[in-house]
């Protein structure tokens, strides 16, 4: 796999075969990043990288000046892996190692964009789950988005707080967006 933007582009990385990964391609990753950029300041916001396997979104964050980035994973040598690619690439990626739905339910850790790429073959329910933790513990800063991948073959349109989707190939890229609040109504909570 190789970085398709900012500071670190083109630079290859090379995860071991043995990993149980599926890195999201990188016609998909450039055409998600092109609409990322048209909604943030990416060196502005906060990311959690949920299945992050390679880590290969946390390196697109980082490479495009993301400075708060936390990847998530249960499996020892993904963790490793990205924590030994971050070092060595002076990139500012937090890891935990957990599993995700453990870490959902949880976390108090809010983030402008959740990333899910779960394994295609999850049941339908495992992906259902996703959405309905963000949005239930309330992880989503305020004009944040979840992105959960996945194939053309999960669908995820029926759900709450789906807003659209993009599909790249087999890929599948499904936005969420929560609510969105006003300051004054922020202001209001934040009184209580």
């Amino acid at each position: 796999m190789r970085i398709i933007s900012g500071e670190f582009k083109g630079r290859r990385i090379t995860a071991p075969k043995k990993l149980p990964v599926r890195p999201t391609t990188d016609m998909a990753k450039e055409a998600l990043f092109n609409i990322l950029n048209n909604l943030y300041f990416l060196d502005a916001i906060s990311v959690l990288d949920l299945f992050s396997g390679t880590g290969n979104i946390s390196y697109e964050f980082a490479s495009r000046g993301t400075e708060n980035i936390v990847a998530i994973d249960q499996d020892f040598g993904c963790i490793k892996f990205i924590n030994d690619t971050a070092e060595g690439f002076e990139m500012p990626i937090k890891t935990i190692k957990s599993d995700v739905f453990k870490f959902l339910e949880n976390t108090k850790q809010k983030a402008t964009i959740i990333f899910a790429d779960p394994p295609y073959d999850f049941p339908l329910e495992a992906f259902v789950k996703i959405p309905t933790l963000v949005f239930e513990n309330n992880l989503l800063e305020t004009g944040g988005i979840l992105i959960v991948e996945h194939s053309k073959y999960t669908p995820l349109s029926h759900l709450p707080q789906f807003s659209y989707s993009k599909s790249y190939g087999g890929n599948v890229f499904s936005f969420f967006e929560g609510e969105q609040i006003t300051e004054e109504e922020e202001e209001e909570e934040e009184k209580y």
